[in-house]
């Protein structure tokens, strides 16, 4: 969770919900345009465009790598909380040597093969 650097109004209209103050800190939830915002500010360095990246583009990345690693799908289901698996097929592309793994574990013959 991305918190403020002040502590949250402890009364009056602007006083978050419970749920979004930091118990051990006192601090408040960043809204998400202002933690976008912050994470593009502090990542336009590192991005050859010098944009910045977005909160979508970090959570999308983030899945990619878990794919990348070996997760499976209903993992990256439960992590992205996707309703749909086909939903997932536009944000990872595994490539053709994880399709090619993926074949050769699934091929019969190989499965009988001494190793």
């Amino acid at each position: 969770m991305f918190l403020a650097d002040r502590r949250a109004p402890a009364s009056g209209p602007r006083m978050p919900a419970a749920a979004d103050i930091d118990p051990a800190t006192g601090r408040g939830r960043l809204s998400y345009p202002r933690a976008e915002y912050l994470f593009k500010t502090a990542s336009a360095t590192l991005d050859p465009h010098r944009q910045g990246w977005t909160l979508h583009q970090l959570r999308h990345s983030a899945l990619q790598h878990l794919a990348q690693a070996g997760r499976t799908a209903p993992e990256l289901q439960a992590k992205s909380r996707h309703q749909h698996l086909a939903s997932l097929g536009r944000y990872v592309r595994l490539g053709e040597e994880t399709s090619a793994r993926v074949t050769a574990e699934a091929d019969p013959i190989q499965r009988h093969r001494p190793r």
